[in-house]
């Protein structure tokens, strides 16, 4: 899909940038938006060329002011018709929730750089990027309770990871919007910025990533960070680890980054993220809808 309807990418010096664009309805989710963000990241995880992602909001008000619940809405959050008994059925699937997959089975970092008001999806879609900026004009709020439903998008996977759990609860039970500095001090976002700067500091952070470091070493290490911080023994972790570094100090990527650091230059890192992860990659089960 490359006609997108509710979105903007960009892709420029080795960063794609995502832009949620409704801004009229300060960049309100919908379905149609969910599966354009989801299509972006296939053909964003296809391009080699690009090796880290951003994702801001249209305008200056909001990144994203949560599901679009208006009955005109262009592509309404919540599925409507007869009522599902099987809650198994594929359509009762949380379409928050298939967005944050497939964030979490990115092979390129993500960093969002919230750039307003985010409340609902528009927070919890962001739990499933590596690294968080906020303007200080952002304002976020997990307002389920507020709403009658519970948090959703994979939120009580990714939230308590991210802040622990007595701050996650806090924010979720309460469901109050705050503002950047507390979302700061709660460990949600790395750092502030004023709104004219916000985007130049994500693109330096993505800059730094594309210049430097190895594509396949990202993604790999995205993976480990990502999967193994919930295994019940550092075991596990210890049997990716050795079979990682086994694999890919024998490659082309570390001779290059070896190679380059002697001879003081900056690193020309071959491997491709398309053809070239180990052989043991993914090493997890796939895991269907049950």
């Amino acid at each position: 899909m490359t006609d997108y309807t509710q979105i903007l990418v960009d892709k420029d010096d080795g960063i794609a940038t995502i832009t949620l664009n409704r801004p009229d309805k300060m960049n309100a989710y919908t379905r149609t938006m969910g599966a354009e963000i989801i299509a972006a990241m296939d053909d964003i995880d296809a391009d080699n060329d690009v090796r880290a992602v951003i994702f801001t909001g249209s305008g200056d008000r909001a990144f994203c002011a949560g599901a679009d619940l208006t009955p005109d809405g262009g592509g309404q959050v919540f599925a409507s018709g007869e009522e599902v008994t099987d809650l198994s059925d594929e359509r009762v699937r949380d379409g928050g929730g298939l967005l944050t997959l497939r964030l979490f089975e990115s092979k390129k970092p993500l960093i969002s750089a919230c750039n307003g008001v985010a409340v609902g999806v528009g927070a919890t879609m962001q739990l499933a990027m590596d690294i968080r900026l906020a303007s200080e004009t952002a304002r976020f709020g997990f307002v389920f309770a507020r709403r009658g439903i519970v948090p959703e998008a994979a939120s009580s996977w990714f939230l308590p990871r991210i802040v622990g759990i007595s701050q996650a609860l806090e924010w979720c039970y309460s469901g109050r919007v705050f503002g950047a500095e507390e979302a700061q001090q709660g460990g949600l976002v790395r750092s502030v910025h004023s709104p004219q700067v916000l985007m130049n500091e994500a693109r330096e952070l993505a800059r730094e990533i594309a210049q430097n470091t190895s594509a396949v070493s990202v993604a790999m290490t995205r993976a480990m960070m990502w999967r193994l911080m919930s295994a019940d023994h550092p075991m596990e972790a210890h049997k990716i680890d050795s079979r990682a570094i086994y694999r890919l100090s024998r490659g082309a990527d570390a001779k290059e980054g070896i190679a380059s650091f002697l001879e003081k230059r900056p690193p020309r890192y071959p491997a491709k993220v398309s053809e070239d992860m180990p052989d043991f990659y993914p090493w997890w089960d796939e895991r269907p809808y049950k």
